[in-house]
């Protein structure tokens, strides 16, 4: 009988569609057995009243980012991984930003080594496109794609970020060529603009108000036009932190119709709203991000479309700026909100609050639970062919969750490079108690077990939409266009 470098004994095993009570083997830093009585290991963990889930994957997240207008984020990928890492995470896939006038081999070549020799865990990038040239349309990001880098976000508002229509319509089409997933930070330029000056000629300056400038409607709009553009050009898209039900709703209707779209939210639209913006001076400011918080209503929206399946992907948006002149205040202490930095903390709790809140609580099944965590994540961007299963020839990427822990969310406990947690003082049960990467426990007894550079870098796969039929524009059809081929 074989005997493997690790076994995980007496646990209870999920994956997305099954639970079951097994045995896990692992050897060369890959699950290579599950059973009862499989053998014996160089070492045995004992997960008796424990959960042995795959290892989260963070699929959206900022790290050692610089923002348009040159804003560092705090986390670079040693804090940021080592935050992931004791939140459950195995893997995540942070943005490489381009910002106008790179290139994005330049990009690329920066944020490898930045994320080289410091990430504890795996990592892959999503590109950010904000300057779609014809080169980078035509040479750099089919060379990208073809590295792995098979997804890459777009912005529909922010002035130094935005694409217009004609541009996002290019992008489309390199992504609809090479089989790339287009993510789209979905809202309305004009009317967040329209309405933040308004407030601000009103004399409504203050960090809460930025809760009332980027309106409901301009979501529910770019989410609406997003998804006719990817829909007249039939190719994939993923529209990114959906904050409201009325968005939502629109994804799910483009599915009903056969469209390849995907929806993703995050843990702030779930378990924070903009009543607690209403705070004195500028600790409001804190928690700025955008789409901005909702009201309570839109919480238990939110809450039902993730668990009806309209929202597919649950990720942190983990964009963590230090409440100083490094980061919320960078622009002055009295900064009226549009001025304030954008961005919430949260990798190291996207996973325990979900846990707590969803499944313990009885919101969402287990295997729902691995669904979000890290299955639906690794088949949609590409990683299902290493990662997001329990299952025998993947990647030993494990998470060792104990149902009995109890903690109060507190700053000084989380490992990113920030001072404060939105989520401070909440009260939540459960936490990974041991997180396993390749087979090498990288977290055990709160205590990190790796150095600097453990992780490495994940080429991805290109997206599969079997399923999802969708269908060209008729205008674009050389079987209705009079025989017109576009090459699309």
């Amino acid at each position: 009988m074989q005997t493997f470098e690790l076994k995980i004994s007496n646990g209870t095993v999920a994956n997305s569609t099954e639970t079951f009570t097994a045995d896990i083997g692992v050897s060369d830093g890959k699950i290579v057995a599950i059973g009862k009585k499989i053998g014996d290991a160089e070492r045995v963990i004992d997960a008796g009243g424990k959960y042995v889930l795959p290892g989260g994957i963070e699929a959206h997240c900022h790290i050692e980012q610089e923002s348009s207008s040159g804003l560092m984020t705090s986390d670079d990928y040693y804090s940021g991984s080592v935050s992931a890492a004791f939140g459950g995470n195995t893997c995540f896939v942070p943005f490489a930003a381009q910002h106008r006038g790179q290139s994005l081999k330049d990009v690329l070549e920066t944020y490898h080594g930045r994320a080289g020799p410091k990430s504890v865990i795996d990592y892959s990038f999503h590109l950010i496109i904000s300057d779609p040239t014809d080169e980078v349309l035509h040479e750099e990001l089919p060379q990208a794609i073809a590295q792995g880098i098979t997804s890459f976000k777009v912005y529909m508002t922010y002035d130094r970020l935005i694409v217009d229509d004609g541009q996002l319509l290019d992008i489309l089409t390199v992504a609809k060529k090479h089989g790339a997933l287009t993510m789209i930070h979905a809202e309305n330029n004009a009317m967040i603009k329209w309405m933040s000056e308004k407030l601000l000629d009103g004399g409504h300056g203050a960090p809460k108000y930025h809760a009332l400038s980027h309106p409901r409607t301009a979501e529910s709009e770019a989410i609406n036009r997003a998804i006719a553009l990817s829909s007249f050009l039939d190719t994939p898209i993923l529209i990114v932190h959906v904050s409201t039900e009325a968005g939502a709703r629109i994804i799910a209707q483009a599915r009903y119709d056969g469209h390849k779209v995907f929806g993703e939210t995050c843990p702030q639209y779930m378990f924070l709203n903009a009543e607690q913006m209403d705070l004195p001076g500028m600790h409001g400011a804190k928690l700025c991000c955008s789409p901005p918080l909702r009201d309570r209503a839109s919480q238990e929206g939110i809450w039902r479309c993730l668990q009806n399946g309209t929202l597919q992907v649950y990720s942190s948006d983990h964009a963590p700026y230090r409440f100083d002149d490094t980061g919320k205040l960078h622009a002055g202490p009295q900064a009226e909100f549009p001025k304030i930095a954008n961005g919430l903390p949260g990798i190291e709790l996207r996973l325990p609050l979900l846990f707590s809140e969803g499944f313990m609580n009885g919101r969402i099944t287990l295997n729902h639970f691995v669904a979000l965590a890290a299955n639906n994540v690794s088949k949609i961007y590409g990683l299902d062919h290493c990662k997001g299963s329990i299952t025998e020839g993947l990647d030993a990427d494990i998470a060792i969750w104990d149902p009995e822990v109890k903690r109060e969310i507190k700053a000084a406990d989380m490992h990113d490079n920030m001072e404060f947690t939105p989520y401070e003082g909440m009260h939540i049960t459960g936490w990974p108690t041991t997180v396993i990467q390749r087979g090498e426990v990288i977290v055990e007894d709160n205590e990190l077990k790796v150095d600097r550079g453990a992780g490495g870098f994940v080429p991805r796969k290109t997206i599969d939409c079997t399923g999802m039929p969708g269908k060209l524009a008729p205008e674009l059809d050389p079987a209705l266009n009079f025989g017109v081929d576009l090459g699309l």
